[in-house]
């Protein structure tokens, strides 16, 4: 089950990664951005610190905290997809950018003996992967003593509420139309699952504060559509 679910994920993640970019910029309508950056904002990357982005996808995160760190920190970007971790890599070429690491790896892999961050961050990566719990636990043996960490999700909100309406109403009659376009269809309509079997964000914090975390927040954004999740050994 595990492997599948690695492997199913890694798959989706090659395929549409010529396309990940422009249209994570047209079914947000550019929003994703912003709340890229409300993520940042509320982890505050300081200079000097040494921060990764784990399931960086193209590096949007990656390039947002290079930015707060440098030029005494460092940035390491971690993704097993190997399509779209070149587009990272591209990116950053384009971007003059020689100092942020790019790693081909799955994060249950990365070594805690060798890898200590003071900070963490994740966007759209932490519902994908086989066990949330495990993954969570990862993060906090990756963290050095009071080490931070970061969560953009999408919220899975009470079932039959307005949120959860909206959300199954978007994803179905307009994401996965989209998508059908550049022959993605199958690939998107994966994300209406995932939020299925994703925790809610009191769960979210229940796990988080089990793995060890003592400070825990969870809060909602774009009319609980999209959720953070903060947290601090």
């Amino acid at each position: 089950m595990k492997h599948k679910k690695i492997n199913e994920v890694k798959t989706i993640f090659n395929r549409i990664s010529c396309s990940y970019d422009f249209l994570n910029s047209l079914l947000s309508l550019g929003l994703h951005k912003y709340w890229k950056n409300q993520l940042v904002n509320l982890l505050n990357p300081i200079n000097g610190e040494n921060w990764a982005d784990l399931c960086c996808g193209t590096g949007d995160l990656s390039f947002l905290i290079f930015k707060k760190v440098w030029p005494n920190g460092s940035v390491t970007g971690i993704d097993s997809a190997k399509e779209i971790l070149n587009i990272a890599k591209e990116r950053s070429k384009l971007f003059g950018n020689k100092f942020i690491c790019w790693e081909m790896q799955d994060i249950f892999e990365i070594d805690e003996n060798l890898k200590i961050y003071d900070g963490i961050c994740m966007s759209y990566g932490l519902r994908n992967l086989f066990n949330v719990e495990e993954g969570l636990k990862k993060v906090f043996n990756l963290l050095s003593d009071r080490g931070r960490a970061g969560f953009l999700d999408f919220n899975h909100s009470k079932c039959n509420s307005l949120a959860d309406i909206f959300q199954k109403i978007y994803l179905r009659f307009v994401v996965v139309p989209v998508s059908k376009i550049f022959n993605l269809s199958k690939e998107y309509s994966y994300i209406e699952k995932s939020i299925k079997n994703f925790p809610d964000g009191n769960k979210l914090m229940l796990i988080a504060r089990g793995v060890g975390f003592k400070k825990v927040e969870y809060r909602t954004i774009f009319f609980n559509q999209m959720g953070i999740l903060i947290l601090q050994k």
